[in-house]
């Protein structure tokens, strides 16, 4: 039994995800929209598939169209995934899930009321340093976890700059000053994918852009922000806390690796830098940089990247690490892309298996809301100086 799906957003990563979508056994139809209708276009003609839809309101008044995927400008995302709800779609969306409290707390309960499936695609809940602390917090090898850090640092000059341009039209620079907390949930989410809390109350402090090139202008911000860095300190149910950064302006490799975590427990210890990773304990160090390093499927020179910036490229050529484990997925994703230290793959088939089986995908309503709220709330710390706040919760997934 399969289902269709409309690609909302033919944009930079529509193209990788309707790859996987088209060869995934559990998916039939393949529609696709965009604002530029020449781009959903090119979209069908390059990765084959149904048709097209002149708007977003038409794919939804579709009966031939049963779930959605949600590429679109972040800002966005809130009020897309609540209108497919509504009209009777499942979704998948591209983080973050919304960049409010009251979006987020309306799209749990249209989850609630209408029983449909929803996930947010967070790439971190399967990055090789997540997968393996998770397992190994499972076996308890960290003793009591009380500590964690988790970075997204991603320079502009690193790619940014052409993916903004691309998206944003000739006011490109009004958005490119997106705030770095409303985007957390790389750096969240691979801390809370791991250890299996929530955080309960932050504090945050932001760095004011100095480059002067008009990105981070609050008058030209769309947003009013002058930020290009920030820091948040959480604390997390049950004790204990984390750090995490959003860097966009710092000297260092994002095109090696964008996200990296480090975990610290009672009995044992594991940090992860740009190249290498490190298991610590009482008796010594171990290097596991092979296990969570994955292994290219693409080259970066592949003509099908060719519209996306050389800096950018290592988010969709990177495979599976050897952390990861495999045997679930559609043998026909053996040997196709993947991107984002592996995660694709495994975005895609979850997916795909909770439309189909009808239970709660990993990053479900509850949890993509644990990974998104925390950065909303930081956010407005960083705003009041620093101010600790408390972080609303919205509980656990009830059981299928």
């Amino acid at each position: 039994m399969t289902f269709s799906l409309g690609i909302v957003g033919a944009g930079q990563f529509a193209g990788s995800f309707a790859k996987l979508f088209r060869a995934h056994p559990g998916v039939g139809a393949l529609y696709a929209t965009d604002l530029l209708a020449e781009r959903a276009e090119d979209l069908v003609r390059a990765e084959r598939l149904t048709a097209t839809f002149p708007t977003y309101d038409a794919m939804l008044a579709s009966p031939d169209v049963d779930a959605v995927a949600i590429f679109t400008q972040r800002w966005t995302h809130g009020p897309l995934v609540l209108q497919a709800l509504r009209a009777g779609k499942h979704v998948y969306s591209a983080v973050p899930m919304a960049i409010t409290e009251d979006e987020i707390g309306a799209i749990i309960d249209a989850v609630r009321e209408t029983g449909l499936t929803y996930m947010m695609g967070e790439t971190s809940q399967y990055n090789p340093a997540t997968v393996h602390a998770r397992n190994q917090i499972a076996d308890g090898a960290f003793g009591r976890l009380f500590y964690a850090e988790g970075d997204y640092v991603h320079d502009m000059d690193l790619g940014f700059y052409a993916a903004y341009q691309y998206s944003g039209g000739a006011d490109w620079k009004a958005t490119a000053s997106y705030p770095p907390l409303l985007y957390p949930t790389h750096s969240v989410g691979g801390v809370l994918g791991a250890w299996q809390t929530h955080a309960v109350s932050v504090s945050a402090i932001g760095v004011p852009d100095e480059r002067g090139d008009g990105v981070f202008d609050k008058d030209v911000s769309r947003f009013g922000n002058d930020v290009s860095n920030a820091t948040a300190l959480f604390e997390v149910a049950g004790g204990g806390s984390f750090r995490t950064n959003e860097f966009r302006r710092v000297g260092y490799p994002s095109h090696i690796r964008e996200s990296r975590f480090r975990f610290f427990g009672t009995d044992a210890s594991m940090e992860q830098l740009a190249t290498v990773s490190f298991w610590q304990d009482k008796k010594g160090v171990t290097d596991i940089s092979e296990l969570l390093e994955p292994r290219p499927t693409l080259a970066p020179d592949d003509a099908s990247l060719a519209h996306i910036a050389p800096e950018l490229r290592a988010a969709f050529t990177s495979g599976s690490a050897p952390v990861h484990d495999r045997t679930r997925l559609p043998r026909v994703f053996d040997h196709m892309p993947n991107g984002h230290e592996g995660s694709h793959h495994f975005l895609v088939d979850d997916f795909v298996t909770a439309v189909a089986t009808g239970g709660q995908p990993p990053v479900n309503a509850w949890t993509a809301a644990r990974y998104t709220l925390p950065g909303i709330v930081a956010h407005a710390s960083a705003q009041r100086d620093g101010e600790r706040l408390r972080i609303p919760d919205f509980g656990d997934a009830p059981r299928s």
